[in-house]
């Protein structure tokens, strides 16, 4: 698999990264980071996990120009997930990218991408939203952030199905909240020990798809009279939450 890779504060292994138990064998991209940004040598300790696992110490003890090998030790939890589950209008393409890089990093698991009337139908077209460009994004912000926890994306390319079929549930398994301009109440943390956050395009939802949302068992709130673009709304909304959710 052939990644990009951003601000590598834990390098994420992956399962066929394996030789053996405790031992790894890296030919990618991430060869040529550590080598260049990192400056490993031989000894070097760096911070590792395993997607989806357990996160700890890896030693590099073989290095050549296009690979490397380290004895790794995984014992210790990754960092704790945030218990919000994110609805969000799909965004321009270039917006996407950052957003999942955010949201992967502020610790969010579970993201679904639903379309709007003011989203574009050919957004849905975009390669960007093909499973491996999406991980790539995914997996930057887990390193930034030290975590091994991939989140799950799920596309809804129909709203209405999305809203009568599978957002009542969500509601009724934690406190649910849409967030637009000028309805509800100003957007305060309250205890509740999941969250379930929805979030429009730019422009925010229509009035139609605030009631379905209202009707589903969310409720509205705003952040006040600033107007902020959906990528710098996201992480406001969600550190106001996490001070409930962690």
């Amino acid at each position: 698999m052939m990644l990009k890779y951003y601000q590598m504060n834990l390098l994420l292994l992956f399962s066929d990264d394996f030789i053996a138990p405790g031992r790894v064998l890296l030919s990618d991209q991430r060869v040529q980071h550590l080598l260049l940004v990192k400056k490993i040598q031989l000894g070097t300790q760096l911070i590792v996990g395993l997607v989806n696992g357990r996160v700890g110490q890896g030693t590099v003890v073989a290095l050549q120009e296009q690979q490397l090998e380290l004895l790794v030790q995984l014992d210790e939890k990754p960092v704790e997930a945030l218990a919000v589950h994110l609805i969000l209008a799909l965004p321009r393409p270039k917006m996407l990218r950052r957003i999942l890089q955010t949201i992967s990093a502020m610790g969010v698991k579970q993201l679904s991408l639903i379309h709007s009337s003011k989203v574009e139908k050919s957004y849905w077209q975009t390669p960007w939203l093909a499973e491996d460009k999406i991980q790539q994004q995914l997996i930057a912000g887990l390193q930034q952030a030290k975590d091994t926890l991939l989140p799950e994306v799920t596309c809804y390319q129909r709203f209405k199905p999305f809203v009568e079929d599978v957002a009542p549930a969500l509601a009724a398994q934690s406190r649910a909240v849409i967030a637009h301009p000028g309805r509800g109440e100003h957007c305060a943390a309250q205890l509740a020990p999941h969250v379930t956050l929805a979030v429009g395009p730019e422009g925010g939802f229509s009035d139609y798809e605030v009631d379905k949302f209202t009707q589903a068992g969310f409720s509205c709130c705003h952040l006040g009279e600033r107007i902020l673009r959906v990528e710098n709304v996201i992480p406001v909304l969600l550190t106001r939450l996490m001070s409930i959710t962690q």
